[in-house]
């Protein structure tokens, strides 16, 4: 339970460091959150609860392909901003366009071979 609380305190404090940072400085703070951080603690936990080859070369293959569904959300949100629409639509509007390309690559990945 140690190490749940642990890891939540870790995940926690790195949101915060981002948001703060981002108050005075938006373009570090981007940076800083587009830093692989959360796959590089998630892999590493990982590793350490089940040090297995195969299984983390998997995951990290699967990582891959699903970031790439979220990448759009990136360009549409500014876009949107810009655009005069309220943020909260943006956010939506960003969240259900990285779903259904997550919906997406679920059905299509498969399909040309990737393993999910």
């Amino acid at each position: 339970m140690l190490a749940l609380v642990a890891k939540a305190l870790l995940a926690g404090s790195l949101i915060v460091t981002i948001a703060e940072v981002g108050k005075r400085q938006p373009a570090l703070a981007a940076l800083v959150a587009s830093l692989p951080l959360v796959s590089l603690l998630g892999m590493i936990l990982l590793w350490v609860n089940r040090p297995d080859a195969e299984n983390m070369a998997q995951h990290a293959g699967a990582t891959f392909w699903y970031v790439l569904p979220s990448l759009p959300m990136f360009l549409l949100m500014p876009a949107l901003l810009r655009a005069g629409v309220n943020f909260w639509a943006a956010l939506l509007a960003g969240c259900v366009l990285t779903v259904a390309l997550y919906g997406g690559m679920v059905v299509i990945g498969p399909r040309l071979g990737l393993r999910l």
